[in-house]
């Protein structure tokens, strides 16, 4: 269920290894203490994938997606120029569906998730946790005390998937190991790509940067895997995906007037739930459009409220500029990197200069669709 490809990258490396000694407040103590907890109890599960293969205990199913695993991470270093160090060269089983649940929490009258700042990692509209427990004990916090007197939205959603940007080795986890062959590749090459540039704080950036690279990507892994008739079919789940973020967009931009609206709370309540009736009703339609494909039933299957589409977010503008830069570097993949690079340390204002989001409407509408 491709829902929101950022909550994926959770920022936790940034921050892992600092001493929470220094830190006041036995709450920020304890939520830093499960942060370092959880990710050396990744690193601990995690082993070589060559030494997986080489048991003869290991389950065939899980040798023959490790052996592909082995052979899109070869295939992303040697073709597609990206770093060529441990990460995706381990596996872990965590022995649970997700390997985070992230907290989100918004007001009841307003579209703006809650924030909380930590050091290095700066400032993210949630908080991860390394259990489900953790993270239901937090959000029942969060409804019971609310904001200001005023309660608020929570939602806990699981990630199977965060990039520590290169600061640590990432693993393959059980968490993603079962992915379609496509999207599987994609999730490497993108986080990756993650690791070529990264412009600190510019979350459209970096998220339509590694988006172009895991479209290029896989086009190419696909071709030199003989697959090529499976891009359309790939290409097909990001367009489902970019109409459910419009979809939900939308529904934000329908909930944000009638917030702004000066009426009293239970009119906005009944406003409010008639909004979230018309979302589902949309996505019913948009489900006969797509030929009954179920993959964000479970989304919709639970409650929706403010913080659930907070956790939902578009950040691909982008990719039509960096198409139309790599199409400027005839396709070298090395060169474009270095041009994105140069980039990233550039401001925001400067960078928006170079990289137009009005490349989307010359793309002809063709966002993330890998149109060539």
């Amino acid at each position: 269920m491709p829902v929101c490809r950022v909550c994926a990258h959770t920022g936790f490396g940034a921050a892992l290894l600092l001493l929470v000694v220094s830190l006041s407040g036995c709450q920020t103590i304890g939520y830093y203490a499960q942060a370092v907890n959880g990710q050396f109890a990744v690193w601990r599960a995690a082993e070589p994938i060559d030494r997986v293969l080489e048991n003869e205990q290991t389950d065939p199913k899980l040798r023959q997606r490790l052996t592909l695993v082995s052979e899109i991470r070869e295939f992303a270093s040697r073709e597609l120029g990206l770093p060529d160090n441990n990460s995706y060269r381990r596996y872990a089983d965590l022995k649970r569906p997700y390997v985070v649940w992230n907290v989100f929490a918004a007001p009841e009258f307003s579209l703006v998730p809650v924030r909380w700042c930590f050091p290095i990692a700066g400032c993210v509209g949630y908080r991860g946790y390394f259990s489900r427990e953790g993270a239901d004990k937090f959000a029942a916090t969060l409804k019971e005390a609310g904001l200001n007197d005023k309660d608020l939205d929570v939602f806990v959603g699981g990630v199977p998937a965060y990039s520590t940007l290169g600061w640590f080795a990432d693993p393959v986890l059980n968490t993603f190991i079962g992915y379609r062959d496509a999207e599987l590749a994609r999730l490497i090459f993108h986080e990756l790509a993650h690791q070529v540039a990264y412009a600190k704080g510019d979350t459209m950036f970096n998220e339509s940067f590694a988006t172009t690279v895991e479209l290029e990507g896989v086009r190419r892994w696909l071709e030199h895997a003989g697959q090529s008739d499976q891009f359309e079919a790939f290409i097909a789940g990001r367009r489902r995906q970019k109409e459910f973020l419009d979809l939900v967009a939308r529904a934000r931009d329908r909930l944000k007037g009638i917030y702004e609206e000066d009426m009293p709370d239970e009119e906005k309540r009944s406003l409010k739930v008639g909004a979230y009736t018309q979302l589902r009703e949309e996505y019913a339609k948009l489900k006969e459009k797509w030929g009954g494909f179920s993959g964000y039933d479970r989304w919709f299957g639970d409650s929706l409220n403010n913080a659930k589409l907070g956790s939902v977010a578009a950040y691909n503008q982008l990719v039509p500029a960096f198409q139309e830069l790599l199409a400027k570097h005839d396709g070298n993949l090395e060169s474009f990197y270095q041009a994105v690079a140069k980039l990233a340390k550039l401001t925001p204002e400067e960078r928006s200069t170079q990289l137009p989001e009005d490349a989307a409407v010359r793309s002809n509408g063709k966002l993330i669709t890998g149109a060539r």
